[in-house]
């Protein structure tokens, strides 16, 4: 679905991601992991086409992707960025309804089949009372649901999205990313960023590990998350250990 072809990418002076090569077919979560600076976000930003590669490709349903029209490519995949807009003037329904936006000039598409797209993004995300508030009135963790159900509305196959759980509660936390795993037991692809390390381990299928720019670890997330490769790429020991539930590693930092 989605597919980095040696891959880089400059901000200034500076080589923030270097030769990054992977592919993602559907029904894959994959979880992009690494220490403040790894590149991560600029990584979604490429895959995303919001950032052009300085060298390398980047392909798109196997096409390469500063090929696609930004319409179509937003038939094809919706972005969460990090941070996001906090002062909008507008209200919760409203901001899910734009990503309903790029089906507007599609033939087959109708008013109620974007208000159906919005209200099942609004109940999937735990966002239904929130519909008649103002954006920028909520909390931090309310923006990341609401703007994750803009996403979820937009209806795309490929879904970008950095830091997916920012400020939201333990229980909100589990909710979303047992969605994001649901969009892929039906076959849609995720490539997701993720801090919390045990999120990563417990509901990705995949793992792919940047350290300074490069892709230093891909594969599932029993053979990417150990001891040896976690301590090194982020500065601190970690203990990892079997889950005591669950058939996935556990991530614990060393006090």
């Amino acid at each position: 679905m989605i597919e980095a072809r040696a891959a880089s990418a400059r901000l200034g002076a500076a080589k923030v991601v270097s030769q990054v090569s992977f592919a993602v077919g559907p029904g894959e979560l994959t979880a992009v992991i690494g220490p403040n600076g790894a590149g991560k976000s600029t990584l979604i930003a490429l895959l995303a086409g919001d950032l052009t590669p300085s060298s390398g490709e980047i392909y798109l349903d196997g096409r390469p992707l500063h090929h696609i029209d930004r319409a179509d490519r937003a038939l094809l995949r919706a972005v969460l960025p990090q941070g996001g807009v906090t002062d909008i003037p507008f209200s919760v329904g409203e901001v899910v309804m734009m990503g309903r936006h790029p089906h507007r000039r599609r033939a087959d598409n109708s008013a109620a089949s974007d208000r159906n797209a919005v209200w099942s993004a609004l109940e999937r995300t735990d966002t239904v009372a929130l519909a008649e508030r103002r954006f920028a009135t909520l909390s931090g963790g309310e923006r990341t649901r609401v703007s994750l159900a803009r996403v979820l509305a937009q209806g795309t196959p490929l879904l970008l999205l950095d830091e997916p759980t920012t400020a939201l509660d333990v229980g909100h936390e589990a909710a979303v990313m047992q969605e994001l795993r649901r969009l892929t037991e039906t076959g849609r692809t995720v490539v997701a960023v993720m801090h919390d390390l045990n999120d990563a381990a417990r509901f990705s299928t995949r793992v792919i590990a940047l350290d300074r720019g490069r892709l230093v670890a891909d594969g599932a997330p029993n053979d990417v998350l150990t001891a040896e490769l976690l301590t090194e790429i982020y500065g601190h020991p970690m203990r990892v250990i079997p889950h005591p539930y669950d058939d996935c590693p556990l991530i614990l930092p060393e006090a």
